[in-house]
């Protein structure tokens, strides 16, 4: 497994990454699952920063695949970098547009000069990406990117995600 990448089962909105990771909707007003859980652990400060986000079209401020980034507020995380990740439909879109999620993050974190960025398991929950393939693709991206930041972190939910990680990163 590559030295700079950590698996983690745990809190992400207890993370200390200098970023941690929104798997959020194309509005950027709050959801469910991670994205309920982020908003409500950073405050009311948070939505506000996700609506002061431009609308790149009527009700959409980040596009699937790419992101945003806000600052961290009341989290342990200086910024969170919200991505929108696809809703699984089993088609090579769908496997092109959840690279891009995470590669977007990552290059957003490099771009404002972050060193440690925590993700969540994108597209897994409600928009039903399957575990293993996604952790198969995140685990892609990242070696081509990993060299950019000093800990890229996956903090995930339950045992399941963490098994499909590690298998993936090893």
């Amino acid at each position: 497994m590559n030295p700079r990448v950590r698996i983690l089962r745990g809190d992400l909105t207890r993370d200390t990454a200098d970023a941690i990771v929104n798997a959020a909707n194309v509005k950027m007003l709050g959801g469910g699952g991670v994205d309920c859980a982020i908003h409500r652990a950073a405050g009311p400060a948070l939505l506000e920063a996700c609506r002061a986000v431009p609308e790149v079209r009527p009700g959409v401020r980040c596009p699937t695949g790419e992101a945003r980034i806000t600052p961290g507020f009341e989290l342990p995380a200086r910024y969170v970098i919200h991505t929108v990740g696809p809703v699984y439909r089993a088609t090579r879109r769908d496997a092109a547009l959840l690279a891009s999620a995470f590669r977007s993050s990552i290059e957003l974190a490099v771009n404002h000069g972050l060193r440690s960025i925590a993700f969540p398991a994108i597209s897994c929950g409600v928009y039903g990406y399957p575990m293993q393939e996604a952790a198969l693709i995140s685990a892609e991206v990242v070696g081509e990117y990993a060299w950019n930041l000093d800990e890229i972190r996956f903090v995930l939910f339950s045992e399941h995600a963490v098994t499909a990680w590690t298998r993936a990163f090893t």
